[in-house]
């Protein structure tokens, strides 16, 4: 019999359950790997937005993180909101001490409102901490521009912006395509991955779809699933793109105003 490989999320809670650790946990179910938790904040969230968040204490983070490593046999990690250097600085320890874990970094700055969630001096700790331990970190345009230091506007800066936060530490990176233009002059939804000193294209059918609450929580939770059940790095992400392409076909109208993609 094989065991069920387990996969960590450190993240936000989302009291919508549309991205966060709801998302997180729906995905790893669905892709077959058994989710565990640690929970960094508590959201205020609906499918209007983020209205507020409790930030969880620094040893309340640490002892979710210490006891989940002392039972569980954890190889496969991805976090999502981090909300703090504070946080940061108290889950760095324990992740540095998990020898060949791989760390799929989602880093997630601010909400599709505008809601903010990560701080300036968290940017600061995740650039100096988190990403010299990860294995790939999966920025959006935007985020990208903010650990790059780098303005985005065309596939020359995308592919500089990869190659620079590679060199911050991360082994992999990969930059989301949803919000290129066409200067870019490649289709909407094309991903652009740095990996081995070779950049790779992948390429999507992109939809113009409105439910798209959590679409990245889905979109690197699939990718670290996927890495967790023995597929490679580009096998895990073609996968992944698919599986939230499908799920974006699938979602339904919940709320009143952007909703999950992951129902």
């Amino acid at each position: 019999m094989t065991r069920k490989k387990i996969v960590l999320t450190i993240a936000g809670s989302d009291s919508g359950a549309g991205a966060g650790v709801q998302s997180d946990l729906k995905t790893f179910h669905n892709i077959g790997v058994y989710g565990v938790t640690v929970i960094t904040a508590i959201t205020s969230q609906n499918t209007k937005g983020v209205q507020s968040s409790f930030e969880v204490p620094a040893a309340v983070i640490k002892s979710q993180l210490t006891s989940l490593f002392n039972d569980f046999k954890i190889k496969f990690a991805k976090t999502g909101m981090l909300s703090s250097a504070k946080v940061i600085e108290s889950m760095y320890p324990g992740l540095k001490k998990q020898k060949g874990l791989k760390l799929v970094i989602d880093p997630v700055l601010s909400s599709k409102n505008g809601f903010e969630m990560l701080d300036r001096n968290g940017i600061k700790a995740l650039i100096k901490k988190l990403i010299p331990l990860s294995y790939l970190i999966t920025p959006n345009i935007y985020e990208a521009e903010i650990l790059s230091g780098l303005k985005i506007q065309t596939f020359e800066e995308m592919e500089l912006a990869a190659f620079i936060i590679h060199k911050l530490g991360a082994r992999n990176v990969l930059i989301k395509g949803g919000h290129i233009n066409d200067e870019f002059g490649l289709p909407k939804g094309t991903d652009l991955l740095y990996s081995n000193k070779i950049f790779s294209l992948f390429p999507a059918n992109y939809i113009a779809a409105k439910h798209t609450h959590g679409i990245g929580c889905a979109l690197s939770a699939a990718i670290t699933a996927n890495l967790a059940i023995g597929k490679n790095l580009e096998a895990s992400i073609i996968e992944a793109k698919a599986y939230v392409q499908n799920k974006l076909q699938e979602a339904e109208k919940l709320g009143r105003g952007i909703n999950p993609v992951e129902q």
